[in-house]
């Protein structure tokens, strides 16, 4: 007779050492996994958030593009929708001028006016009056035109409103995906140099305003002319920013990204310029590299950055997101385009 005992169980003990060296199988791998995976050396760190700094401040300058574009369009909108409601202000005072007459009309019973003129105490007068209501007629004419007129007036400006409102909302979510695409940039930049330790990154930090120094002090060596009287005063305005903080879309006085220092610093030379490289571009006359003076503004990298020839190849500008205003060698600006004199 076959035995229907059940199955012995597995001790308790004999599951807690099992489990263990799962785990510590688990331990060992992902350790392993880890060892295969070297910690990137600083200076890739720096070289792969510096590509990332540069493509979140080219998302920045098309983002303030936008912007610019938003504040245009809004300001057109609200000059139309306030000739509109002039337009309808208007055209109702017409239509009461028309509605005054045809009342009046109806109140005379209808009765041609030269008869009813011809009937009234006063015949002398008739050749007066009979031209007063010839003129009146040719009135009514006018108004009606002048009604017709500022109807089809008020549909074309109506149209134009509702395309640019439509315009608007384009450029709405042109902005927050703009927005969005400079801000994950930066994020990830972030997540890179929280890689390195406290004394890798502030050892990058030191490196970069050493540079920075040395640049301010080629600056100082040199004797070049400036561009002008207001290219150097837009330069010495700019100088008095150095060391204020690189952010996105700021225009100043305390902050900046790299347009915003360009364009506030002319503005404290008297001179008005527009807000993004893309448009600083072609405020002025286009020159070469060789041509430079202080104060000439200096593009790089297809127009995604702008800052103030200092001079001696050095440039006085906000350079990116997580540094500050200072002076830096042309020499480690990336791709030069041109330079413009304002």
């Amino acid at each position: 007779m076959a035995s229907h005992r059940r199955p012995k169980q597995p001790s308790r003990t004999r599951v807690t050492v099992l489990t263990a060296t799962a785990a510590a199988a688990v331990a060992l791998s992902a350790q392993t996994g880890a060892q295969a995976a070297p910690k990137p050396k600083i200076d890739e760190v720096k070289s792969k958030v510096d590509k990332l700094n540069h493509e979140a401040e080219e998302a920045t300058e098309q983002y303030n593009l936008a912007e610019e574009r938003r504040e245009k369009l809004q300001k057109e909108i609200s000059a139309l929708q306030d000739k509109v409601a002039r337009g309808q202000q208007e055209l109702n005072t017409l239509r009461g001028q028309i509605g005054s007459v045809a009342t009046a009309q109806y109140r005379s019973g209808g009765i041609d006016p030269a008869l009813q003129l011809f009937l009234s105490s006063d015949p002398d007068t008739y050749l007066d009056k009979a031209s007063a209501i010839d003129q009146l007629g040719a009135k009514q004419a006018d108004v009606l035109q002048s009604i017709q007129s500022k109807q089809r007036t008020l549909a074309q400006e109506r149209a134009e409103a509702t395309t640019k409102l439509a315009d608007l909302e384009d450029v709405r979510k042109t902005l927050a995906e703009k927005k969005k695409k400079f801000q994950g940039k930066l994020a990830e930049a972030q997540k890179l140099l929280n890689t390195l330790t406290a004394a890798e990154r502030a050892k990058m930090q030191e490196d970069e305003q050493r540079a920075s120094r040395a640049a301010g002090d080629r600056v100082d060596l040199g004797n070049e002319v400036p561009a002008s009287q207001r290219g150097a005063a837009a330069l010495n305005a700019a100088a008095t920013r150095l060391g204020m903080p690189y952010v996105s879309g700021a225009e100043g006085p305390n902050s900046f990204d790299c347009s915003g220092l360009t364009q506030w610093s002319y503005r404290q030379a008297g001179v008005t310029i527009s807000r993004t490289t893309y448009t600083q571009q072609a405020d002025g006359v286009k020159i070469g590299r060789s041509q430079l003076k202080p104060g000439d503004l200096v593009f790089f990298n297809n127009l995604a950055h702008v800052g103030l020839y200092a001079g001696n190849n050095t440039i006085l500008h906000a350079p990116k997101p997580g540094a500050v205003v200072r002076y830096e060698s042309m020499d480690y600006m990336g791709s030069f385009m041109y330079g413009v004199r304002i």
